[in-house]
């Protein structure tokens, strides 16, 4: 996996471009990975909602849970399914909408210096094995490009306590530093 660093893109990933970003405050740089879930609707794998909803593109009438988020503009930077296959919708150089609310080490706003990446999973589904070993590629990757994420991998839930409880009690985060360790990647979270 390269990165490119003039369209913030990463070369052989599916390219979903999603209009919900913007530019990240001048002179700032990722320095914090966000893992967050997703399933849509909730607890059901597969399908194009995800890429609808990022994409502004979700028809309220396919499914009621579909009605109270449709008018929302979310996004993240990467995707990475069940299967392990990884769809990016940002580029990591522009500011992403996947944190909301959020505070990290006394850093408010964390979308301006953080990289989103979404799990397709819920808080109580074990993810697949897949999933942990395209973070791992995805992550070692990323750390080359910007030094300052290694040690800074965190939770959905650890920016916005109280607001937000992905990746849940599923993400087993010994699995994620143990697949890292064997391909050689820094300590995480």
């Amino acid at each position: 996996m390269e990165y490119d660093h003039a369209t913030g893109l990463l070369e052989g990933v599916s390219q979903r471009p999603s209009p919900n970003f913007n530019d990240r405050p001048d002179g700032v740089a990722p320095e914090l990975l966000v893992i967050h879930n997703i399933s849509l609707p909730p607890g059901r794998y597969g399908g194009p909602y995800i890429d609808d909803l990022f994409c502004n593109r979700l028809d309220p009438a396919a499914d009621d849970y579909f009605a109270g988020i449709g008018d929302l503009c979310v996004s993240a930077h990467l995707l990475i399914r069940r299967d392990g296959e990884l769809l990016q919708y940002v580029p990591l150089h522009k500011r992403a909408w996947h944190a909301g609310v959020s505070c990290w080490r006394g850093r408010e706003n964390c979308n301006d210096f953080s990289i989103g990446v979404e799990l397709e999973g819920s808080d109580d589904d074990p993810y697949d094995p897949r999933q942990y070993k395209a973070l791992v590629r995805l992550v070692d990757c990323l750390i080359g490009v910007w030094p300052a994420l290694a040690g800074n991998i965190v939770g959905h839930s650890d920016i916005a306590p109280g607001r937000k409880s992905d990746p849940g009690p599923a993400f087993d985060w010994s699995v994620l530093k143990h697949l890292s360790a064997e391909a050689g990647g820094g300590t995480r979270k």
